[in-house]
């Protein structure tokens, strides 16, 4: 009975260990899906101010990228740090990451590139790196409102995401309070234990 009971376990582990596996995977395999969606998008884009210039071209007129091409160029770099923030999700389920100067994947735990040498730094968050883009973008008027709503619903997420950080640092110090108290207290209660033995 005892051999079924060992075996069952080890059945039942080795479906769990696979079912995640299936699962990591598909994830990834969506993941990839949603990039090569985005990656489109960002061609058709593309494609949109390639038609603008050269119909520029053909009227003989300036084409100026911050007056005729910036809603298109704003439009890419959404996209690109949407396309960034599936690729960290990508490495997160494989628990990797991507070297920051050669863009090598590399271990999480890594804190230099096998591959170039480079030291590895803690990233600001993606909504960090987007309010910065979005803070230095210049929008026409009647879009300014639009932008400012939008930069302080980063802004309002960002200091969500430090008090969550920050109240998780507590509690991970609490418990590491609470595991050093237990174990003076459970050593004082040994020791005296001991004492009273040796009295004995």
């Amino acid at each position: 009975m005892e051999f079924f009971d060992k075996l069952g376990k080890k059945a039942s582990e080795a479906y769990k260990v696979t079912a995640d596996k299936t699962g990591k995977i598909a994830k990834e395999t969506k993941i990839k899906f949603k990039i090569g969606e985005l990656k489109t998008q960002i061609n058709d884009i593309y494609e949109e101010i390639g038609k603008k210039v050269y119909e520029k071209h053909t009227r003989e007129e300036d084409i100026c990228i911050k007056k005729d091409l910036e809603e298109q160029c704003t439009k890419i770099d959404v996209l690109s740090d949407e396309i960034d923030s599936l690729l960290k999700e990508c490495l997160t389920l494989k628990d990797k990451k991507q070297c920051q100067k050669c863009y090598k994947e590399i271990e999480k735990d890594d804190k230099f590139c096998p591959n170039c040498g480079e030291k590895q730094t803690e990233e600001p968050s993606q909504a960090v790196q987007v309010l910065e883009k979005l803070e230095n973008i210049e929008v026409e008027e009647d879009k300014a409102m639009e932008k400012q709503v939008v930069i302080e619903e980063l802004q309002q997420s960002i200091q969500n995401e430090e008090n969550h950080e920050g109240k998780q640092e507590e509690k991970d110090e609490e418990k590491s309070n609470l595991e050093k108290t237990v174990e003076i207290e459970s050593n004082v209660k040994l020791e005296e234990e001991e004492n009273d033995e040796d009295k004995e």
